[in-house]
């Protein structure tokens, strides 16, 4: 059914929004998606930047003689995760 939609059917339906909404509306309203659009970007950085400092916060092991533990691990398989 969509795929018979084409430009002139598209300017009709944009101009059929325009006339019932008119250009005020319209224009606040993708004020408000972009607004949302923005908070969204921030969010998902603060989100990433809150798991990295809940990674780092977390404690090292300790070894009955006192010192941390050490990854010895080979080089080859520390990147297969």
């Amino acid at each position: 059914m969509l795929n018979n939609i084409g430009l002139p059917g598209l300017l009709l339906i944009a101009v059929v929004v325009l006339v019932l909404f008119g250009r005020g509306k319209i224009s606040s309203l993708m004020g408000e998606v972009g607004k949302g659009i923005t908070s969204f970007k921030k969010g998902v950085a603060d989100g990433s930047k809150d798991d990295e400092d809940a990674a780092e916060a977390q404690p090292k092991p300790i070894m009955a003689d006192g010192t941390s533990a050490r990854d010895v691990s080979p080089e080859a398989k520390k990147d297969k995760v």
